[in-house]
């Protein structure tokens, strides 16, 4: 190869091919570990070496040193036999194998109910669970909770270290007395039942609380002239949704929604709970739900006002004690939802949140970048010449070496 004033260039500087086989194969188990979860498997069915790798334990030690990898949603639909989710990454949708234990008869219409790194956790119509890897298909069925008292909410967490643990947290009992236990995946066993206190009124922080009136259903009649409870309903795999997060304190809280639309927070480190300011007026016509970002709790609002529909992502500001609004869904698009008696059941990942829209009489999937409060929508889900109508959905990291 020649330079422009003619000169050679030095054969050290030419561009060598090599290919990935000569590579030992501690620097191969590296390279492939760096690769996007699907352009892995892809891969595997090149030869056998590379198909064994997934296997192998320094691999997947490897694979658990990646700090993240972009996020796929797992899409909930209303026959709860298929296992689709679509790959952030690739902007496309996948099937994947649903876990042998979801075969079963007793598992037969489990739902997922919670998920975090890369697994997602089932529960099965007798309240028990079940957590698998939809990557990998390996799944275990959890010992049967000890509580038979009201559940609200289940959240999940896992280890970021090469320890694989991770544990499952149940909060239940009465609203105005709350208690949780956590299941240890170490010790495959549930840890002993911690009671909630209620946070004083005057603490730091706290709120204007009425958690002993909220089993109390509030009727009022909407602006369409319809009669209108207070009390929620929420599509059945986001009966219990909640999310966990950890401050810079080390205090570890659960949030949850209450029947009536508000925010519980359950501070499980310090064994204390209390219920935020509602962001609406009670008689306001709106769709709620909650998710974690970064650390954050945010909730996302749909809400009808002078006929229009908005939808709106919300953060709480500790300091000033209310909710500042951080992104706004384009008029041009929530207006579209205005009437439709739309549910919305979110999912997020880093800076982005995937918003299931359903009524009966629309369908759609919306995915929010909160860095540039980008709105996009995402295309259809056509299985067997048919497009997918999906409920909800939950996000997890597609880790291979994520165990059960």
């Amino acid at each position: 190869m020649e330079g422009e004033d003619g000169w050679a260039a030095p054969a050290a500087s030419r561009k060598r091919k090599f290919a990935l086989d000569d590579l030992n194969q501690d620097l191969l188990e590296r390279v492939l570990s760096r690769l996007p979860t699907s352009v892995f498997f892809r891969l595997t069915s090149v030869c056998k070496r590379w198909k064994s790798v997934a296997d192998s334990a320094t691999f997947q030690l490897a694979c658990s040193q990646i700090p993240s990898r972009d996020p796929w949603f797992f899409m909930v639909d209303s026959h709860l036999n298929q296992c689709v989710v679509f790959d952030s990454a690739e902007r496309n949708w996948k099937t994947l194998n649903q876990p042998p234990l979801l075969h079963l008869n007793c598992n037969i219409n489990s739902i997922p109910v919670a998920a975090h790194g890369g697994l997602i956790c089932f529960r099965n119509p007798s309240g028990h669970y079940i957590v698998c890897n939809p990557v990998t298909g390996s799944s275990r069925q959890l010992p049967p909770p000890p509580q038979n008292q009201s559940l609200h909410a289940i959240a999940m967490n896992s280890s970021s270290t090469s320890d694989h643990s991770y544990k499952l947290v149940l909060v239940y009992g009465e609203l105005s007395s709350l208690a949780f236990r956590i299941y240890n995946s170490n010790l495959n066993l549930w840890e002993e039942e911690i009671k909630l206190n209620r946070k004083a009124e005057n603490s730091d922080n706290c709120f204007q609380t009425d958690l002993d009136d909220d089993d109390e259903t509030v009727y009022f009649l909407s602006m369409t002239g319809n009669v209108v409870a207070t009390n929620m309903q929420r599509s059945p795999s986001k009966q219990y949704s909640s999310v966990i997060t950890r401050k810079d304190t080390g205090d570890e809280i659960v949030y949850f929604l209450s029947s009536s639309g508000t925010v519980v927070s359950c501070n499980l480190t310090g064994k204390l709970f209390f219920e935020y300011p509602k962001l609406l007026p009670v008689l306001s016509e709106y769709s709620i739900d909650i998710v974690e970002s970064k650390g954050e709790l945010l909730v996302v609002v749909l809400s009808e006002f002078l006929e229009t529909a908005s939808l709106r992502v919300w953060h709480f500001d500790e300091h000033m004690g209310s909710w500042r609004q951080i992104a706004a869904m384009p008029p041009a698009i929530s207006h579209e939802f205005y009437g439709k008696k739309v549910d919305i059941n979110c999912a997020a990942a880093g800076n982005q949140i995937l918003i299931c829209i359903n009524s009966g009489e629309i369908c759609r999937y919306i995915l929010c970048d909160l860095e540039g409060n980008e709105w996009n929508e995402l295309p259809q889900c056509i299985k067997e010449g048919e497009a997918k109508d999906f409920m909800s959905a939950f996000s997890f990291e597609p880790r291979i070496e994520a165990s059960v």
